[in-house]
């Protein structure tokens, strides 16, 4: 407010205070983010954030402090960073990240494994903006450290030939 009582728009202000509070949102989401033990697991999370119809990234809480469509901006760059950062990793990090998210999940871990083979749930935690050859890398891998610890434990081949 001006000295003569007259209320007067200041953009600047505004831009500030939005930017200070999509920060805070950012950092929030960080430790979200970071919560989750293993990189697979923010993966998996992350892809459960996706809206399978429209493709849209959602998140309620976030979108309270910074809209829905910064939410669904930075979830999309945290998925594509996240499975970017899986890629990455070589494929004994890959296992024992994929061993350890294996270990939160309820059931029989031969029958987890199992199913991992034969549905490929992993398949929809693919970010939209990953290219052809980091998908083709991401099913390669999985595949390839599946079939390791289908191995070590004992499960039975998907392919009733080998």
């Amino acid at each position: 407010m001006r000295a003569d009582g007259i209320w007067v728009y200041n953009p600047g202000c505004n831009l500030s205070m939005s930017s200070n509070r999509e920060a805070a949102a950012t950092e929030t989401w960080r430790r979200t983010l970071s919560a989750i033990p293993t990189v697979l697991g923010r993966l998996a999370y992350l892809a459960s954030l996706r809206d399978a119809n429209s493709g849209t990234y959602q998140h309620f809480g976030l979108a309270q402090r910074v809209g829905e469509g910064e939410v669904d901006r930075m979830l999309r760059r945290s998925h594509l960073a996240i499975f970017q950062e899986w890629l990455c990793f070589g494929l004994e990090q890959q296992k024992q990240e994929l061993e350890e998210y294996f270990s939160g999940l309820e059931g029989d871990r031969r029958e987890i494994v199992a199913n991992w083979l034969s549905l490929e749930p992993y398949s929809s935690w693919i970010p939209a903006e990953s290219r052809d050859v980091e998908r083709k890398l991401f099913h390669a891998d999985l595949g390839v450290i599946l079939e390791m610890i289908r191995a070590d434990y004992g499960v039975a081949s998907r392919d009733p030939d080998s």
